[in-house]
């Protein structure tokens, strides 16, 4: 289903200064749309709720000099935000400084001040600016060029771009001496650059993201939650839930209908066929943490509850999948449920043991736990692979956390990415095939994995080679702590976050 609107019926009653008003239904998360400036064609947009996906045209000479005329899709916004996307031309186009992107702009004002993240039509990237009414537009270009994904982020009065070619990582600029007002019109735009032709451009994964405030406490306070499908092979992205609190770590059912995260102690099962989420029976255990796992086939699942009987450890449990009562597993705690070895037979975990943390395994039927790893830093996050024979995990024992793998007895440990992100989680496709990741920037330390950052999800070929993105977005801790791929192979669930209201 596609919603279309045009303005051309009430351009003649609206003035330049003046925004036009559209219902939300129509415009998915943005309040309206208007032309700016002098346009001889009205512009348009539509938005698809299945795919999440708008699609704008414009007219309008240039946005460049003193002046501007485009079409703008808008929200009112204050404080620090977050605005990304994709970005794709509908054709070749007439003018090859045809420009599609994010502006942020005080009033509709064509002559008025911003601050512009804008993708030509030939592959160029700038930040442009005007600091005053009536002032010459001013621009940076990017080292990047032939880019789709575009980022705009307000962070305390700074202004950064940062941009890439889908799959690679991103490039960034910015502008720290632009003064704009705190309230400010913030947007999606389209200019043809030749007023007498109207340009179309698909705009896709449009997220608006309102990040942690600077004193936020960790783990006491938390930003709200979307809970996120990402098709693998075309890259889009579709959020099908919404929490103004925090969920975490959702994986997917073995019949592919619903999918199990973490929420405030408890585990919850979202129906995807009724959008609808429901409490799942875990007993006594309601101080869950994020560490939840199914068995390969989908009858049993390990969950990881802070037991009041150790002082608050977590403890490793098993119990139905479709819930009852936990059995435990594990003696010793801290331990951090990772994964069932294919066969059911064994279970794998992170475990805190004199402060030190390390990759462990245990029979399924409990005893004796077997440490894997004694190595300096930090082991974690173990996963069998689906024919259970390597254990793949994350560790910071040679700098920076990377992946790595071993034998299911701990033996053959060898280090699979050497990059500058720190690496964790790896989660292996159903085929055996590819490796999920997630990736934190190197200002992050090496040995944690927070919430609210900017962090890239990654693919890379098992068997080797480059490592490229999959996903752009704000979120870290109970992102994808625990396998995440559907049964078939195609999508990952996974969360980002954002301030919600």
């Amino acid at each position: 289903m596609r919603i279309a609107t045009s303005l051309g019926a009430v351009a003649a009653l609206m003035t330049l200064h003046a925004p036009a008003s559209v219902a939300q239904e129509v415009l998915g998360i943005f309040e309206g749309h208007t032309d700016v400036g002098k346009v001889s064609r009205p512009g348009a947009v539509s938005y698809d709720p299945e795919l999440q996906q708008y699609t704008i045209s414009g007219s309008g000479q240039n946005m460049w000099g003193a002046h501007d005329d485009f079409h703008f899709v808008w929200k009112k916004m204050s404080g620090n935000f977050i605005l990304s996307l994709r970005a794709k031309f509908v054709g070749k186009g007439v003018d090859p400084h045809r420009k599609v992107g994010w502006s942020i702009r005080p009033s509709m004002a064509p002559d008025g001040p911003h601050v512009t993240a804008a993708l030509h039509g030939d592959g160029l990237m700038s930040l442009q600016t005007r600091r005053t009414t009536g002032a010459i537009t001013e621009q940076v270009k990017s080292a990047d060029s032939l880019p789709d994904v575009v980022q705009l982020e307000r962070r305390d009065g700074v202004y950064i771009m940062s941009v890439a070619h889908f799959g690679d990582t991103l490039v960034t600029t910015q502008l720290a001496d632009v003064s704009l007002p705190d309230t400010v019109y913030v947007g999606m735009f389209i200019c043809a650059h030749n007023d007498t032709v109207t340009e179309t451009a698909v705009l896709s994964n449009v997220r608006v993201t309102v990040p942690a405030h600077a004193g936020l406490v960790p783990y006491r306070e938390y930003l709200g939650s979307n809970l996120e499908i990402l098709d693998v092979a075309s890259g889009n992205r579709t959020i099908v839930h919404q929490y103004t609190g925090s969920f975490q770590a959702p994986n997917w059912t073995n019949d592919g209908k619903a999918l199990i995260y973490a929420q405030e102690g408890k585990l919850y099962r979202f129906d995807l066929a009724t959008r609808a989420p429901s409490v799942l029976n875990t007993g006594f255990a309601l101080r869950n943490n994020n560490d939840h796992v199914l068995s390969f086939d989908g009858k049993v699942m390990g969950i990881s509850h802070h037991s009041a009987d150790d002082n608050g450890a977590s403890i490793i449990y098993t119990m139905p999948a479709d819930g009852g009562t936990p059995k435990r597993i594990t003696a010793k705690g801290p331990s951090y449920f990772h994964g069932f070895s294919p066969d059911g037979k064994w279970l794998v975990y992170a475990g805190v043991r004199d402060s030190v943390i390390d990759v462990y395994r245990i029979s399924a039927d409990g005893g004796e736990e077997q440490r894997l790893t004694n190595a300096p830093g930090v082991d974690d996050g173990p996963e069998y692979t689906p024919d259970g024979k390597w254990i793949y995990f994350n560790s910071s024992r040679t700098g920076r956390m990377q992946l790595w793998r071993m034998k299911p007895d701990g033996s053959a440990q060898e280090q699979i990415t050497n990059d500058g992100f720190n690496n964790w989680f790896a989660h292996i496709s159903p085929d055996g095939q590819w490796i999920a990741y997630i990736a934190f920037p190197p200002d992050i330390p090496k040995d944690d994995h927070p919430f609210y950052k900017h962090v890239l999800l990654r693919l890379m070929p098992i068997k080797g080679g480059p490592a490229r993105v999959i996903a752009y977005l704000y979120g870290g801790q109970g992102t994808i702590n625990v396998p995440s791929w559907s049964p078939d192979g195609k999508r990952l669930a996974f969360v980002s976050n954002t301030t919600m209201k």
